[in-house]
């Protein structure tokens, strides 16, 4: 007998946008958005004139040119989040959250709780409509993978329970954007080479899909074309990285733009390291151009590091150098930054006085070492006072950041 189909995943629709609507009725059916220079989330009202979260105001606007922009309630959005969550808990304990406003749920052993997974699946939406007001889509199936492809599918506000033994015929017609890991930039690649769905991406030679794609990226979707996917609900893990992204709209590929942005970052991904007392050795920036081609570069250092100044300067020596092997991309949407091959923060070794060319990189160096502490006293300040009580001078007096900073807490994860 084929092993039932126990894996949910919820996914809360249009999140923010839908909060925003449900806090302020007048906006309801409307085409809204929350953001104002750049486009954090949009109403499906305003999805279907083409507008699109990371899109800039401007370009918004041209399209939906009666665009309402909401300024944002992020206090909201973390408790209704939470909310939900509680809800799914509530059924299971196997709960692994994804994000803030989706998350798996493993109910095999809870069945004889609560009824069949699709039964618990249509309870929970109930219960987050009806005690948070919020529509919420929910894929059930035997893989996570295949669960989470099943809530998109449920969207606007459905669920899809995909039977054992149909998965493959349910699976192979959807377009190829919906898989896990498929960005635009990947989906265009592949419908460049006529692979415009799954199932036609399951049937292309492997070796091919390889060439194309790289050899891991390729690997990995042809397992997931044809269902392969044996990742269990992970209730805990430890971070393998730590990470930050800024949305930037359509900005000037200029070291005035990328600075700020990158030490923004920067502070973040090293504020969450050094309050779990970890340390990381390989630094990893993502570029976005205009045109959503993403490119990443890296460097791993002799010596892990948490404090912001070396992980931000190594982050615009990474994106300098990269901008100068692309002289034609002029403009950026996107920054990220995550510190990976992280471990817990050992005894600083103190290095002697050699002059070597990384020294202000290296933690045990005067300067390395005055940098951490630095940043220790900050976060001590930020505990006390709050976060924007102080802060390094390029983000704190800057020009106002075109994504929140609110927003940004909440969008942070994993990279």
């Amino acid at each position: 007998m084929a092993a039932a189909a126990t894996i949910l995943h919820a996914d809360l629709d249009s999140f923010y946008a839908s909060v925003e609507q449900l806090l302020n009725p007048d906006l309801r059916g409307k085409a809204m958005a929350v953001g104002g220079g750049v486009v954090l989330a949009a109403s499906y009202e305003a999805k279907a004139f083409g507008v699109r979260g990371g899109m800039s105001g401007r370009r918004a606007r041209e399209l939906c040119p009666h665009l309402i922009f909401a300024p944002g309630h992020f206090d909201q959005y973390q408790r209704l989040g939470d909310a939900a969550i509680d809800i799914m808990r509530d059924y299971t304990p196997l709960i692994e959250r994804i994000s803030i406003d989706e998350a798996f749920a493993d109910v095999a052993g809870c069945t004889h709780l609560f009824g069949t997974p699709e039964q618990i699946a249509i309870t929970i939406r109930e219960r987050v409509r009806q005690e948070l007001g919020l529509p919420i889509s929910v894929g059930v199936a035997r893989t996570k993978h295949l669960a989470k492809v099943a809530s998109q599918v449920a969207k606007p506000d459905g669920l899809v329970l995909v039977e054992p033994g149909t998965e493959l015929a349910f699976l192979h017609d959807l377009p190829v954007g919906l898989m896990w890991g498929v960005g635009p930039v990947t989906e265009a690649r592949l419908r460049q080479q006529g692979i415009a769905t799954i199932g036609q991406l399951a049937n292309t030679p492997g070796q091919s899909l390889r060439g194309l794609l790289g050899e891991a990226m390729g690997e990995k979707l042809a397992d997931l074309a044809w269902d392969r996917d044996s990742r269990a609900v992970q209730t805990r893990h430890s971070a393998r990285s730590a990470g930050a992204q800024s949305a930037l709209g359509r900005r000037p590929a200029t070291e005035e733009v990328y600075k700020p942005v990158l030490r923004h970052l920067a502070d973040r991904v090293t504020a969450r390291l050094r309050a779990k007392s970890l340390v990381g050795r390989t630094v990893t920036v993502r570029i976005r151009f205009a045109d959503m081609r993403a490119i990443t570069r890296s460097l791993t250092l002799d010596a892990p590091v948490s404090a912001t100044l070396i992980v931000a300067e190594i982050a615009e020596d990474l994106v300098r150098a990269a901008l100068v092997e692309h002289p034609r991309e002029k403009y950026i949407t996107l920054l990220a930054i995550s510190v990976s091959h992280i471990g817990p923060q050992p005894h600083i070794q103190l290095e002697l006085p050699l002059n070597l060319p990384d020294e202000n990189h290296r933690p045990g160096t005067p300067i390395g070492l005055a940098r951490w502490t630095a940043d220790r006293a900050m976060d001590q300040a930020r505990t006390r006072f709050g976060r924007t009580a102080i802060g390094y001078a390029i983000t704190q007096l800057g020009p106002q950041k075109s994504v929140p900073d609110a927003f940004r807490e909440l969008a942070e994860k994993d990279l």
